[in-house]
């Protein structure tokens, strides 16, 4: 066969195998995600994960890994919003959070985000942490992304601290604490999975409630906020 013709075949079908990879990951996410969430990480096996997602274990071993990396990437994925990893300082709302001037606007970019991430996070968080109560991995992993999420609250205290909105009487450390136990998934499930509150209500209080603690003059930056109407929630 002619040389340029094999180089051709090559071309054209690399595309469609990343693709079929592609595909193929996707499958296995959303089969680990459902059956976690369903079922608990203990009570699920790979052989389930791979007969719901159409692929043999093999195949989830070859393109994922073993059940502790299945549940990180879970992790990893619902933090992104996309089928990969990204590193925090690459996602789009982190961006946004820093070109933004004022802290207040910074604040809501932040509470926005986060109620998206919280409703794709919710249930791995939950397996993730009966997982990590008796296996060793994901033991390693919780504390990992809780480090790193304390980490990234403090990087998020000093962009707020630049725009001289701040507290002189909060220090970074006391603010990215605040932010960090206000932002974890537990205070989600308190008010929005026991308490029935919407997600735009839960928005909109955390917002409001980080500008009233966190800031100078926190009445001048609620006022200069523009906020869609508030939809109605559950018991409260």
């Amino acid at each position: 066969m002619n040389e340029n013709v094999k180089a051709d075949k090559r071309r054209y079908h690399a595309p469609r195998r990343a693709a079929q990879a592609a595909d193929t990951r996707h499958a296995i996410l959303a089969a680990a995600r459902a059956l976690f969430a369903q079922r608990g990480y203990a009570a699920t096996t790979v052989a389930e994960i791979a007969s719901r997602a159409g692929v043999s274990v093999d195949t989830v071993y070859a393109s994922i890994g073993r059940k502790p990396v299945l549940l990180r990437e879970l992790v990893e994925t619902a933090l992104s919003g996309t089928d990969h990893a990204i590193p925090a300082q690459h996602r789009e709302y982190v961006l946004a959070i820093r070109e933004a001037n004022r802290a207040e606007d910074k604040i809501t970019i932040y509470a926005d985000a986060l109620v998206a991430i919280q409703q794709r996070l919710t249930p791995i968080f939950l397996a993730l942490r009966e997982a990590a109560t008796t296996d060793e991995s994901c033991a390693r992993v919780w504390t990992e992304i809780s480090e790193r999420r304390a980490v990234n609250m403090r990087q998020f205290a000093a962009d707020l601290r630049g725009t001289g909105q701040l507290r002189d009487d909060l220090s970074d450390d006391e603010v990215a604490d605040i932010i960090w136990s206000m932002n974890a998934t537990e205070y989600w499930v308190l008010l929005v999975g026991e308490r029935h509150w919407t997600a735009e209500r839960f928005r909109d209080w955390l917002a409001d409630a980080w500008i009233r603690l966190l800031l100078r003059d926190p009445q001048i930056a609620r006022g200069s906020l523009q906020r869609p109407p508030t939809a109605g929630s559950g018991d409260s």
